[in-house]
């Protein structure tokens, strides 16, 4: 199980891996992958065949005179086999590809535990800006009630408190916004678990970056399935090719005719009327055909494709990789940063609050540091957000259980 919460809270961290789990159970996607690697698979059992058995009956019209009597009607029967071990070619080869076929499921599930991780710490993120424009909007109601007070005894102005009421309507505005971008998202998130795009979702209250990082190996990346899935074409061609040289070998037929003889009248010999009986073997061998030896030819073109193809495909996911990593160390390098503005601007608050005491509050001033603590707070969630989700890329690509 590809777990994403590094820092929940345990509760929530199974609660996020149910929800991991329904999704590998349901979603539709994973159902089609599955079936495609069942149908891959049972193919094995479509090619464990040899040729049709031929029979033929023939009646003579004009009966052909032999010296035991005339010939009436034909029957024969004849069967060609394979050379020796090119059916065991053929089920190897369509298990190779049944096998590489079965990496697209692995890749299938751990993009869709990507993508329901990923939308789970979207969800997060949008719940912890509401509460904080909550958190603000109250904080507001307290300083318009300060700032009424203050213009009853004429240290303040009515705009003062015109500006506290703006202040709180485009912090509501921003809430209604959030909740429609909220339902929007939780309609893609219950979505990946196929479920009803209504369905309530239990999402984590507070996450943490944690304080250490944890090391990324970056050789996990070589044994990728998006990698694997090269190396099991790679051996599907090559079994394609020992399949090649087998039906290039000839193939060896059995047969035999019955041939019905009519007894000569008024004659009396051994063998008069005696049928004929007629057991054949014949030998089918491709001499001019050059068919297999072209295929042979593109299966070699089709194993240097290959290779390119994953070398292609790991310089991608290495590239990922180090962005991942790269961006998730720049988002703990912004949560430290935030943290320590926030600590200060709180200070500042704080400082004018105590100048409420003496009467010398500036409104002003206790607007520009309230807009900044939501400001920073919000930049907090994104670089928490924005740590678990690099999070989910970089797991992604190690198959690391963190």
């Amino acid at each position: 199980m590809l777990l994403v919460g590094l820092s929940i809270s345990s509760g929530y961290s199974q609660n996020l891996e149910e929800y991991l789990n329904r999704a590998l159970e349901n979603n539709p996607e994973i159902a089609k992958f599955e079936l495609q690697y069942q149908i891959a698979s049972e193919k094995v059992n479509e090619v464990n065949v040899v040729p049709n058995t031929e029979f033929g009956v023939g009646y003579f019209v004009s009966e052909p005179e032999t010296r035991t009597g005339a010939q009436r009607f034909k029957v024969s029967a004849k069967q060609m086999l394979p050379w020796f071990g090119t059916i065991t070619s053929r089920e190897t080869y369509m298990n190779s590809l049944a096998d590489a076929k079965y990496e697209d499921v692995v890749i299938a599930k751990r993009q869709l535990m990507v993508s329901v991780a990923q939308s789970y710490f979207r969800l997060y993120a949008n719940k912890a800006k509401q509460s904080i424009l909550l958190k603000n909007i109250d904080l507001l109601e307290t300083y318009e009630t300060m700032a009424l007070t203050f213009v009853e005894v004429g240290k303040a102005s009515a705009v003062d408190v015109l500006k506290l009421q703006m202040r709180k309507n485009d912090m509501q505005q921003l809430i209604e916004v959030l909740q429609q971008q909220y339902v929007s998202e939780q309609t893609t998130f219950n979505k990946l678990l196929n479920k009803d795009k209504d369905e309530e979702i239990n999402v984590v209250s507070e996450l943490f970056i944690p304080s250490e990082e944890v090391d990324v190996n970056t050789e996990d990346l070589k044994v990728h399935p998006e990698l694997i899935k090269y190396d099991k074409l790679f051996q599907s061609v090559e079994q394609s090719e020992l399949l090649n040289q087998k039906e290039s070998s000839p193939m060896i037929g059995f047969g035999l005719d019955y041939i019905n003889v009519e007894k000569r009248p008024d004659m009396t010999f051994s063998d008069n009327g005696k049928d004929i009986v007629m057991p054949m073997v014949s030998l089918s061998i491709p001499i001019f055909n050059n068919r297999y030896k072209s295929v042979s030819k593109q299966n070699e073109f089709q194993q240097q494709q290959i290779n390119y193809q994953k070398q292609e495909r790991l310089n991608v996911l290495e590239t990922r990789l180090d962005q991942a990593i790269n961006e998730r160390h720049a988002a703990r390098i912004s949560f430290d940063t935030q943290s320590k503005n926030l600590k200060q601007a709180n200070n500042a608050e704080d400082i004018l609050i105590k100048n409420y005491e003496t009467g010398t509050i500036d409104f002003n001033d206790l607007l520009d540091i309230q807009e900044l603590q939501f400001k920073f707070e919000v930049n907090q969630i994104e670089a928490v957000k924005a740590y678990y989700v690099q999070s989910t890329i970089i797991n992604y690509l190690t198959n690391r259980h963190e």
